[in-house]
């Protein structure tokens, strides 16, 4: 039953995000559907496989934050197949730091301040979205909003999914489908030839394999270690390396540790003994499985919907990330300037040299923190 609630809500809370920001990226509402579905399946085998070998509660998911990045990041010179070719390089990224220690280490160097306020940056602007829907929507957006805030009172667990029904009603009211445009609406895997440019690596391979890491890989190893789970961290980097390159053919995204659901899987509601926990993961992978027989039909409504009621519910949907990313960028007083720093510059959007905000909003905030860092050791030698 964890199993299960883990990849229900999962799903329902985050796939509208994955649908919109495949969108955003140029694919087609069926490049869109084969994505997802690739998505789920990679998932569901990675779930059921990996916990029944390890027999340890490991969980994977997609990079919901990854696909906050790609819904801010822009146009991509070379279109779809340029944006995949960005898959590629973050997956073949994440496979190098499975097998190159030294890669691993440099990611783990990396401030924790810093890595989240640069998720925070990319966050901010989807979590402003569901005001404008209201002042834009009110009709359509209020009801999902109210839906949201009142479960978050009731049953905080599920405001998200409860926020994703409404908006379902809401865009079965409202949504007139084209006729004809829910043929073929059963899954079907449409490969895609990735296009590899400059462009797409930079701008979102390198940003989206530094998001993956610093706010999917690294805090999903740490909540199992949280609940006494030792698992070696660098085939489990390169497995979800190779999983995501083969999910990028399809249209898919970046896999990766589950942060948040693997909590419920890994945790005392999965089972009372630490032993006994590792099924929950197969669950939530069967799960996966089915779910993901309804991405198309979840694509062909999202592509006739008001694109700014999707971002909507992927707003609320990302909010406690919001949260979280930004208690961990201010936590520690000493590196707050850095951090914000590294905030307002992702944040900002800009584009310079080609490069996004993510990218300029990391070295402005690794810089600044070497800078201060710099000056607070030599007025300590001045001073001894």
């Amino acid at each position: 039953m964890a199993g299960a609630l883990a990849a229900v809500v999962g799903y329902a809370s985050t796939f509208a995000v994955v649908l919109a920001a495949l969108t955003a990226a140029g694919a087609s509402p069926q490049q869109a559907g084969s994505g997802l579905f690739a998505a789920c399946l990679v998932i569901g085998v990675l779930n059921i496989v990996g916990s029944a070998r390890l027999r340890v509660p490991v969980s994977f998911a997609w990079s919901t934050p990854g696909m906050a990045f790609l819904l801010t990041a822009g146009a991509t010179e070379g279109g779809f197949p340029a944006v995949l070719g960005g898959f590629m390089v973050a997956a073949g990224l994440i496979v190098l730091t499975g097998l190159f220690k030294p890669l691993a280490r440099l990611v783990g160097a990396i401030p924790a301040p810093i890595a989240n306020a640069m998720l925070a940056g990319m966050l901010l602007p989807l979590c402003l979205v569901p005001l404008t829907a209201v002042a834009e929507l009110p009709a359509l957006a209020l009801p999902i909003l109210l839906a949201w805030v009142v479960a978050l009172r009731f049953a905080r667990r599920y405001a998200v999914p409860i926020a994703v029904a409404v908006t379902a009603a809401m865009l079965a009211v409202s949504t007139h489908l084209a006729p004809g445009s829910l043929d073929g609406t059963w899954p079907a895997l449409l490969p895609v030839m990735p296009h590899f440019t400059l462009d797409g690596a930079l701008r979102l391979g390198l940003p989206l394999f530094i998001v993956t890491m610093a706010s999917q890989n690294l805090p999903g190893l740490a909540v199992l270690q949280a609940n006494g789970y030792h698992p070696a961290p660098a085939p489990l980097f390169t497995v979800t390396g190779l999983a995501s390159a083969v999910s990028a053919v399809f249209g898919g995204h970046t896999v990766n540790l589950a942060a948040l659901t693997a909590a419920i899987c890994a945790g005392p509601e999965s089972h009372p003994e630490p032993q006994h926990r590792w099924p929950a993961p197969i669950a939530a992978g069967v799960v996966y499985l089915f779910l993901g027989l309804a991405a198309s039909l979840a694509a062909a409504f999202i592509a006739a919907s008001p694109p700014l009621l999707i971002q909507t519910v992927a707003g609320l949907a990302l909010l406690s990330s919001l949260v979280a990313a930004l208690t961990g960028a201010l936590a520690e007083e000493e590196v707050r300037l850095p951090a914000m720093m590294c905030f307002i510059t992702t944040a900002s959007g800009i584009t310079i040299a080609g490069l996004g905000a993510p990218f300029w909003g990391l070295v402005g905030g690794i810089g600044m923190l070497v800078l201060l860092g710099w000056k607070l050791n030599r007025n300590r030698a001045t001073r001894s």
